[in-house]
């Protein structure tokens, strides 16, 4: 690792390896009181938000995905923002809009609901794509401009967006370009029966979100996500990387593959896995680990490509990284 320690603006002094793993286990202990039963979930989302990501949670309704949004950022003291989203909701709701002032006779900006630390897009596709595509500069560059002016975005910053299945009623795709802008797409899943009745009986008289508290301060966050920037990658995993990226783009199956910011993001997801895992450098288990989340949804398969025999699109493309991951060849550590 790059350095040893790293100041932190909060109190609690600098970040070091022990610390990291302090704070990052309040967090996933905090939003696992909510969310019971899926830690993987609640591992993932704070896999993004510590590499600088944002996230897609797809899955039916009611199985917690606005819940594990809301959860995660209620467990950082920073400015958070819910964007409900409905197809009349116009793209200057959520950038904001130039309004004239008649006393300083000039056009003064008010800011959109994108400008907070965490943003909630809850149900984004059931907005039109016109809308969709108001967030695609501010989840690249942290930025939003509006006639002609550019106006910057907090520090940490996050989009959360929640999505129903495209099979689903008054939903619209989203682009391909909005995809790619998200790090990692998860699924909840339904919980299994212990975790459900043990959601009956806390639930019956309390929401767990009324007594969830923040456990960091988003300048600490900006501290642990420094630290997860500065884990090793060795050039033979990086090697692994663009290899595993292009057997996609090579791939018969397939007529859209990862882009190269798939494979950027992919690296930067590894870095804050190894770091949960104690370590200071990347080994190929935790590129293969989220290959899926990282790359799947950024994948089309040709129509030639079949998903019969009972197979959704879904499970075709977790297929073809299955081989991807299995033929392509894994760095091997010199000898010493």
């Amino acid at each position: 690792m790059a350095d040893t320690t790293m100041t932190d603006a909060a109190t609690r002094g600098p970040v070091t390896a022990d610390s990291f793993l302090e704070l990052t286990q309040g967090i996933l202990d905090a939003v696992g009181r909510v969310i019971d039963g899926k830690p993987e979930a609640v591992r993932g989302a704070l896999v993004c938000l510590l590499a600088e990501g944002h996230l897609l949670i797809e899955d039916v309704p009611g199985v917690g995905k606005t819940m594990l949004a809301r959860a995660l950022a209620a467990s950082v003291d920073a400015s958070v923002r819910r964007i409900q989203f409905t197809p009349d909701l116009l793209p200057g709701d959520v950038t904001g809009v130039s309004v004239f002032n008649p006393v300083e006779r000039e056009f003064e900006f008010k800011n959109g609901a994108i400008f907070a630390n965490i943003v909630i897009a809850d149900e984004i596709n059931r907005s039109s794509p016109k809308t969709q595509s108001a967030l695609l500069e501010a989840m690249e560059e942290g930025q939003v401009t509006v006639d002609g002016r550019s106006h910057m975005l907090p520090e940490p910053f996050l989009v959360v967006a929640t999505q129903n299945p495209l099979e689903m009623e008054g939903t619209y795709a989203l682009p391909e370009a909005q995809r790619d802008r998200f790090m990692m797409r998860l699924s909840m899943g339904y919980p299994d029966a212990q975790a459900e009745a043990l959601m009956l009986r806390q639930r019956e008289t309390s929401n767990p979100l009324d007594d969830l508290a923040p456990v960091i301060s988003a300048d600490e966050v900006l501290a642990l996500i420094g630290w997860a920037r500065a884990i090793h990658v060795a050039p033979a995993i990086e090697e692994y990387a663009v290899a595993l990226a292009r057997a996609t783009r090579q791939h018969p199956d397939l007529r859209l593959g990862a882009s190269p910011r798939a494979t950027l993001q992919l690296v930067r997801a590894a870095k804050v896995r190894a770091a949960l895992d104690g370590r200071g450098f990347v080994i190929p288990d935790d590129l293969t680990d989220l290959i899926s989340p990282v790359f799947a949804h950024r994948l089309i398969p040709t129509r030639t490509a079949g998903t019969g025999r009972g197979r959704s699109a879904g499970d075709h493309i977790a297929g073809i990284l299955e081989r991807i991951v299995s033929t392509v060849r894994v760095p091997i550590a010199p000898r010493t």
